[in-house]
C-alpha cells in the first residue's frame, strides 16, 4: 500500500478532470481526494497498490479530448489509515 501526492499541470480545470480522476480511482480501487487549485493546477492524493497507482497516473497523463495534461509531479507520502473512498474536494 502506497500513497502519492500528485500535482497536475495543463488544461485540467473546467473540463471534467476531477470527475474523470474520481472515475479512474474507482476503476483502480484507490482512495484519496482531488481538488482544483487557484493557480489552475489540480492536486491529488491517491492511495492503494503500487501497480494500480502507476496505471492511474498513466491514464491521468493520457487525458481525453478536453483534458490536456502537460506535466505531472508526484511524490510518495505517508499513508492515511482508515480511508475508505476517493473524494472530489470543492
Amino acid at each position: 500500500m502506497s500513497r502519492y501526492f500528485i500535482k497536475v499541470y495543463g488544461r485540467v480545470q473546467g473540463v471534467g478532470f476531477r470527475f474523470h480522476t474520481q472515475y479512474l480511482s474507482d476503476h483502480f480501487n484507490l482512495t484519496g481526494w482531488v481538488k482544483n487549485c487557484e493557480d489552475g493546477t489540480v492536486e491529488i492524493e491517491v492511495q492503494g497498490g503500487e501497480d494500480n497507482i502507476y496505471a492511474f497516473k498513466i491514464k491521468i497523463q493520457e487525458g481525453n479530448r478536453f483534458i490536456k495534461v502537460k506535466e505531472i509531479y508526484s511524490e510518495k507520502i505517508e499513508n492515511v489509515n482508515g480511508e475508505k473512498s476517493f473524494k472530489v474536494i470543492y
